[in-house]
């Protein structure tokens, strides 16, 4: 059998793919960003017609994700931890209406926020939406799982949600692939009302995932993802969650381990094990990467019985990632202080790259300003967001995917005026059109900045589904094509943006303005496609 060496995202895709996937939806965000572009740049998929493509956000991934599982197919839909609060309207209800083709959800979570928001543990959706869970230990696993999830979604008609971290996602290992399987051929499902949640079907629907609760629960203890390993030493017992196994295990070189340890992998958690290692051992040590939820349903299992350690009672650091010293620690054991970073390697803060547009947006904004009070700059999610430090510190606030223009709306109903609102193109169609839609339907006097360089920067990127589109979608919503107003951000046009910044933020209205300049690395990287396009063109002629 063929081993390839992949990342987690990869190995979740290139499973997925194995396991007859016909449709992958998603939105981009770290850490998940990587599944779509394998899928999108794998000849295997391409000659099997996978249909991939980003979505405009992670609402309208799953719903259609839902739809091609409606349709009998097998489908995929990828996102953040974060993204799921956006998707999680269709997630939970797709919960009630069920699957037909199987239907796999997978959202990469980010302890430490490496690069979001928060640290939101994902499986508190699975355990919400009452839906098996999936958590892979490995990139081995995380392809096995797919081939798994992916019949137990068909087996029980539902949902199936996989939860990874950034450090499985981002680190490679060697796979294993299976045989491929042939794609679903269409079929509707059997219950021709099951998609339709009308409160009198809704009920009766809900009723069936209620009914499902016991076959879940004995799926997952018969799990090959669950499993128990016996130990001698019973004065501890361990539970072990996803890659808080792999954690576990550098610690002991040689694999022997003197405490049973309970190794999960899949939910809702397997009581029967749970259940064998509570009582035969003294006390217990939960490892998890995120958040304490399994430490927390276990306490709630067996009230104030036995010690249950891990982050909710300190043992574990509660915030940040997991990893093997933390691990040791809680077990013990000493290890040696890690060696000093090297000069050549020292952190590097983030910041804007040289020469980007958003640079001399700031530039002229903050001269537009200048004559007003500080803290008027609701910001959003993206590279733009680099613009809190310094030497520009020209926004006051980020929060989430769209909330600038709906903050700047608020702010402005307050009667804090002038309120400048500053987002990307890519964000600005994810989640900032309806804001957009409030402040024309209340005549907001609020200034839009609508920052375009005709990607998705942030992520690597990817296509933006504003490209193209953003004057006539302003105007479609009720803006004045007169304030609806490109520029050019660049040096040279400093003086001449910073007088339109400032006659913008004077009008009593809506305004928007698009400061439009290519990334210089999506640029830089067109530029070489198209050199290569031409010279293959040439060999030819």
């Amino acid at each position: 059998m063929e081993k390839i060496l992949l990342l987690g995202d990869e190995a979740i895709a290139q499973g997925a793919i194995d396991a007859g996937l016909s449709g992958i939806y998603a939105y981009p965000g770290t850490p998940s960003t990587e599944i779509m572009e394998y899928v999108l740049g794998s000849r295997e998929a391409q000659q099997q017609s996978v249909r991939s493509g980003w979505a405009a956000n992670e609402k309208t991934a799953m719903e259609a994700a839902l739809g091609m599982s409606y349709a009998g197919k097998r489908a995929m839909v990828c996102m953040k931890h974060v993204g799921l609060n956006v998707a999680a309207d269709a997630f939970i209800n797709s919960a009630i209406t069920g699957a037909n083709g199987g239907l796999i959800v997978v959202a990469a979570d980010d302890p430490s926020m490496h690069s979001s928001q928060n640290e939101q543990d994902s499986r508190f959706f699975g355990k919400f939406a009452m839906i098996p869970t999936f958590e892979p230990v490995n990139q081995q696993e995380a392809y096995d799982m797919m081939h798994y999830a992916f019949d137990v979604s068909e087996k029980y008609g539902t949902p199936v949600l996989m939860r990874i971290t950034t450090r499985l996602a981002h680190s490679r290992s060697g796979v294993i692939r299976k045989p491929v399987r042939e794609q679903n051929t269409l079929s509707l499902p059997k219950m021709r009302n099951q998609f339709i949640l009308l409160p009198a079907n809704a009920r009766k629907r809900y009723k069936v995932l209620l009914e499902n609760q016991d076959a879940f629960l004995s799926d997952s203890e018969q799990s090959p993802f669950n499993i128990m390993h016996e130990g001698k030493d019973h004065s501890l017992g361990i539970i072990a969650c996803g890659i808080a196994y792999n954690y576990l295990m550098e610690n002991y070189p040689d694999r022997d381990i003197a405490y049973p340890v309970l190794k999960v992998g899949q939910y809702p958690l397997p009581k029967k094990q749970l259940t064998e290692l509570y009582h035969s051992c003294d006390e217990l040590l939960v490892l998890e990467d995120g958040y304490p939820v399994l430490e927390e349903q276990i306490s709630s299992f067996y009230g104030l019985g036995k010690k249950i350690k891990g982050r909710l009672d300190g043992t574990l650091q509660r915030d940040g990632e997991l990893n093997p010293n933390k691990v040791g620690a809680a077990l013990g054991m000493l290890h040696a202080e890690t060696l000093a970073v090297p000069d050549l390697v020292a952190a590097r803060p983030p910041k804007l790259c040289k020469g980007c547009p958003h640079i001399y947006s700031y530039n002229a904004l903050n001269a537009a300003l200048e004559m007003h009070s500080k803290g008027r700059v609701f910001s959003d999610i993206g590279c733009y967001t680099l613009g809190a430090l310094e030497p520009f510190e020209a926004i006051n606030t980020c929060v989430d995917m769209g909330a600038s223009i709906t903050m700047a709306k608020g702010a402005a109903d307050a009667g804090f005026v002038p309120a400048v609102a500053v987002i990307g193109d890519s964000t600005f169609t994810h989640s900032g059109m309806t804001g957009l839609l409030d402040a024309v339907n209340d005549q907001s006097p609020i200034t839009v900045i609508i920052l375009d360089n005709a990607t998705t920067a942030m992520t690597g990127g990817q296509t933006s589904s504003a490209t193209g589109k953003i004057e006539d979608i302003c105007e479609a919503l009720g803006v004045k094509k007169e304030h609806v107003i490109v520029m050019n951000p660049s040096p040279k046009f400093h003086e001449e943006n910073m007088e339109v910044f400032k006659k913008e933020i004077e009008y009593e209205g809506v305004s928007v303005i698009i400061p439009r300049r290519e990334c210089l690395h999506t640029a830089a990287r067109r530029i070489r496609e198209e050199k290569k396009i031409k010279e293959i063109e040439s060999m030819k002629n």
